[in-house]
């Protein structure tokens, strides 16, 4: 099978789709002549009329995809920064997400948004990853840790009648894979495990998954077996297959990179604790962001963001101990 690269994957899996169904759109800042990223190439292909260029208005812009989707459409809406989501965070969850509800059922809001999550190259206010805050108002939220995952989960998305956010973690969306050439959806809701193994299970998510594999590797090598289970679907997150793991295991590690405090990996370990007590042989333990804001400095936003690896293997080596 051919390797290209995560975020083409997701480019051609969007210009495909576009090509099919003319309801689709693509909007955001400076998506017409990109010089890099999803839309490169596409205002070529289909026009100003479905690749528009927006104002620096993330509540706008949102606000007009959801009103587009009301009417029918399909809108596609890329944020240039995951932080840039807190400027639209009402259009999404008290507008895209409830209305729905509040219209009995009458209005579906089929609404995509791509948002790049940022880490090592932009400081300060652009480098928190706001995926737990979406989780929390109930959005469908995506996050795949590969190319061949991000394919088909973006598919997935844009056909789902519900806002979805897709999360693409900036660190790994240069990282080639194998990926088919034909369409292909995988569920919302439906996890992987993406490594087999019966001492300890790894819940990781995003760029965390490839580490995981890392240090899982490094680790067989003495005889220690991780399993590493990657939930895709943050939210809803498929919880039968964590069970199942858990229940095999007797051990769990969460690595998600986000705040510990009311972060992904505090409701992972609550479910864990909820359903699994009994089968647990050890507390559960977490890796994560500190509970610091994101510091501008570059060097020591290294000593707040999880590498992965090492954090990973310090916690086998401590959990196997109890």
């Amino acid at each position: 099978m051919r390797e290209i690269r995560y975020l083409k994957a997701v480019s051609e899996t969007i210009e495909a789709e576009m090509e099919k169904d003319p309801s689709i759109f693509y909007m955001g800042e400076d998506v017409r002549y990109a010089l890099k990223g999803i839309p490169r190439g596409f205002i070529d292909k289909f026009g100003p009329e479905r690749i528009i260029d927006t104002p620096i208005s993330e509540a706008g812009f949102v606000g007009i995809a959801t009103g587009a989707a009301v009417q029918g459409m399909r809108p596609i809406v890329e944020f240039q920064i995951s932080m840039f989501c807190f400027l639209a965070y009402d259009e999404i969850v008290n507008q895209a997400q409830k209305m729905y509800y509040m219209s009995g059922a009458q209005m579906k809001v089929p609404v995509t948004y791509i948002v790049p999550l940022n880490f090592g190259s932009i400081a300060g206010q652009h480098s928190d990853s706001p995926h737990s805050f979406m989780m929390h108002g109930l959005i469908k939220t995506i996050m795949p840790s590969n190319g061949y995952d991000a394919k088909g989960l973006v598919l997935s998305a844009i056909r789902d009648d519900d806002p979805v956010i897709v999360f693409l973690p900036a660190g790994i969306t240069g990282r080639k894979g194998e990926v088919p050439e034909e369409q292909y959806t995988i569920p919302i809701g439906v996890g992987e495990i993406k490594r087999e193994g019966s001492d300890i299970t790894v819940v990781a998510t995003g760029r965390l998954v490839p580490k995981a594999l890392e240090a899982a590797e490094n680790l067989a090598k003495e005889g220690i077996s991780l399993e590493v289970y990657d939930p895709r679907t943050l939210f809803p997150f498929d919880k039968p297959l964590l069970k199942k793991s858990v229940q095999k295991t007797g051990k769990a590690i969460i690595m998600d990179d986000s705040t510990r405090t009311c972060g992904f990996a505090a409701e992972v370990a609550a479910f864990l604790s909820d359903e699994c007590f009994a089968t647990l042989k050890a507390p559960v333990k977490r890796i994560t962001r500190a509970d610091v804001p994101v510091p501008f400095s570059l060097a020591l936003e290294k000593l707040v963001v999880p590498e992965g690896v090492k954090e990973l293997t310090e916690a086998v080596y401590d959990i196997l101990k109890k």
